[in-house]
């Protein structure tokens, strides 16, 4: 679709005290404010804003003013959650932005760290350019000031036109606002992504618990309520319904730097406000590949399975019934690593679920004895460095059984736990079929098994596991006897001072 006798992909390339590139490829503007490039005109009134602002730690912007930010927040939905960390991939820009872009995690875009090597963007494509792929019509524009998000293909592919400009953030993140602003007021795009570095910066030179952090996070925010106002200013922005998203990469240390697994650096957040997305949510379960799906979901655009997305709309609420039990999860016991005032396990279950610790040990740590109900951020922070920072497929509540953490405390006997499904109909089905995510670490002698009990009948093991499986979905299905009308699953795990097994997102279907 040339606009002119130009091409739809244009860029508008600028390099500090360079001259910018407008979409003729003639020098048109100084580098002090390159002028916009040009857009085809957008076809859609369904629209999204899409802004990143790396290394943005979300507890700290409630020290901040950040009006802008606050007022999405009363007036969308926020969702807070921590990242993976090594061996799975460090908290850095690069595997952060490939995570938001792509929609999937680590283990399967590929990129670990900075230098991007092993990235996989061929299978799993940045979100504009799926856009791209599935609807050409769409006016998209991306403009970015890390310029190896576009070096490395990780965000910019699929864009119409784009602004890449080097790493001068204090100058470039402005100038990105300038053209930005300009777009959205003047023109009709349909999709934008739009980066700001200056926090990460900041981050690193002073510390995220400095004066300038919170500076530097107020001036993000201004630029964030220009844009906003642009969009309110659109003569047909009545007519339009836009969504607008903002979410960050990584978190930063207290003194500065990010890249290990400390929960300071692992904090990340997506924010919506936007048709469909609830004013003053805060969800539980969301993580930082639903930017991709939410830009999906406000399109009308349905995922093809194929893509292999693992976000899911942030208005998409949780049915996983280990959420349920959010609002009565407890303070640490014996945990002493975990501060007094973070809230993250029970060990009561969920309506209809059961724990059986006939054949548990004694002693040990009280969190930890027999199968629990915990977060991420609780049942992460109980020992760095020992994977436990992997369970990212896992969303809010999950249940977890822990042999290892449970014998740091003294104990006798062996760890024996077996948590107990509801029963579910089977009546005329030939199949059930259980899916759920889980995270398993063997080390022998441990065991993990799954039993399906028919009609309430001897169990019977379905499902051992003996290697390793890091946070991965599965699904097992089972031939359902003659005459059986409903079939309870158990998860029984033993051990003495091995790993652990979580289970999350436990759905039952026949066939």
């Amino acid at each position: 679709m040339p606009i002119n006798g130009i091409s739809r992909r244009t860029v508008l390339a600028a390099a500090g005290a360079t001259a910018a590139v407008a979409a003729t490829g003639i020098v048109t503007a100084p580098a002090a404010r390159a002028a916009a490039p040009v857009l085809p005109d957008g076809t859609s009134k369904d629209k999204v804003l899409v802004v990143g602002m790396d290394g943005l730690r979300y507890d700290r912007i409630d020290a901040a003013k950040a009006p802008a930010l606050k007022s999405l927040m009363a007036n969308g939905t926020y969702g807070r959650s921590l990242l993976y960390a090594n061996p799975m991939a460090a908290t850095s820009s690069g595997p952060g932005w490939s995570t938001i872009s792509t929609g999937v995690w680590p283990d399967k875009h590929g990129v670990k760290d900075n230098t991007f090597a092993g990235r996989n963007y061929g299978q799993y494509p940045g979100f504009l350019a799926r856009l791209h792929q599935v609807r050409p019509e769409l006016s998209i524009f991306a403009a970015v000031d890390w310029p190896e998000l576009d070096t490395y293909g990780t965000v910019t592919p699929g864009a119409d036109a784009k602004l890449v400009h080097n790493n001068n953030y204090a100058v470039n993140d402005a100038l990105i606002t300038d053209a930005t602003e300009d777009i959205l007021r003047n023109q009709n795009p349909d999709v934008l992504f739009v980066y700001f570095g200056e926090t990460d910066e900041i981050g690193h030179s002073y510390g995220a618990a400095s004066q300038k952090y919170l500076d530097a996070i107020d001036v993000q925010d201004g630029y964030l309520g220009r844009l906003l106002a642009a969009i309110q200013a659109r003569p047909t922005y009545a007519t339009e319904r836009w969504t607008v998203i903002v979410a960050t990469d990584h978190g930063h240390l207290d003194a500065g730097g990010h890249g290990g697994s400390t929960i300071e650096e692992r904090r990340t957040f997506v924010l919506a406000q936007g048709p469909g997305i609830a004013a003053g949510a805060r969800p539980i379960d969301t993580r930082l590949v639903d930017v991709a799906a939410t830009v999906f979901q406000q399109l009308g655009i349905v995922p093809d399975p194929s893509w292999g997305l693992d976000g899911k709309p942030v208005q998409l609420r949780s049915t996983d019934p280990f959420d349920t039990l959010y609002p009565s999860l407890s303070g640490r016991v014996d945990e002493t690593g975990i501060p007094a005032g973070v809230l993250g396990f029970t060990h009561t279950p969920p309506s209809g679920w059961s724990v059986i610790n006939n054949a548990m040990g004694t002693g040990g740590m009280t969190e930890w004895r027999g199968w629990s109900f915990a977060t991420d951020e609780f049942w992460s922070r109980t020992q760095r460095d020992q994977s436990r920072e992997l369970n990212v497929r896992a969303r809010g509540v999950f249940a977890v059984a822990d042999s290892d953490e449970w014998a740091d405390k003294t104990f006798s006997g062996t760890y024996d736990s077996t948590l107990v499904s509801p029963a579910y109909a089977v009546t005329g089905a030939a199949r059930v079929t259980l899916d759920f995510t889980t995270f398993y670490r063997q080390e022998a002698p441990q065991t993990a098994q799954i039993l399906a009990s028919f009609n309430g009948g001897t169990p019977t093991v379905v499902k051992s596991y003996t290697s390793d499986v890091v946070s991965q979905p599965q699904s097992l299905t089972v031939a359902v006897p003659a005459g059986a009308s409903n079939v309870s699953f158990r998860f029984r795990y033993t051990g003495s001072n091995n790993w652990y097994w979580t289970i999350d997102g436990v759905k039952i279907s026949t066939s």
